[in-house]
């Protein structure tokens, strides 16, 4: 087996990327859709500043795919518009209710969260494994966050 370095990545590691890229793009849309849905100026900018960190992780990893000869997806996935689409229906029947949006918000947290840490476990020791793990540690402060920001506005 051959030694995998950042310009030879192995199968499993360039779909894990090619998984990564596109959830990050999806999350990006997803807090960009809800800065631009929510009504507090305090979230808004949250969410806009998470929304630019998510597109520069998919920048990131994209970057990897194309030293790799792989074409990059950097548009939204049906998923990801299923889930503005679902942000938006619960957005509306609750009012505008600042909490429903960011618990909606959270389940998206959540299932980025999941998804760096199977990756993680798939490509133990790949030759990304430190920018895969630091952006984990970001996507899982960002979870964290938004998870005491939900809690805190169930208590309004």
């Amino acid at each position: 087996m051959a030694l995998e370095t950042k310009a030879d990545l192995n199968k499993t590691t360039i779909e894990s990327l090619e998984q990564l890229v596109q959830m990050n793009v999806d999350s990006s849309d997803g807090f960009e859709y809800a800065a631009k849905n929510i009504d507090s100026d305090v979230l808004k900018v949250a969410f806009e500043e998470i929304g630019q960190q998510r597109r520069k992780q998919a920048d990131e990893l994209a970057t990897y795919l194309t030293i790799n000869d792989k074409n990059v997806n950097r548009s939204g996935s049906y998923a990801a518009a299923l889930h503005r689409c679902w942000m938006k229906c619960r957005e509306l029947m609750t009012s505008n209710d600042n909490h429903a949006v960011v618990a909606e918000v959270e389940r998206g947290e959540d299932q980025i969260k999941d998804a760096y840490e199977e990756v993680l476990r798939q490509t133990a020791g790949s030759a990304v494994n430190d920018i895969l793990t630091r952006q984990y540690a970001s996507v899982k402060a960002t979870h964290d966050q938004i998870r005491d920001l939900r809690d805190s506005l169930a208590d309004d």
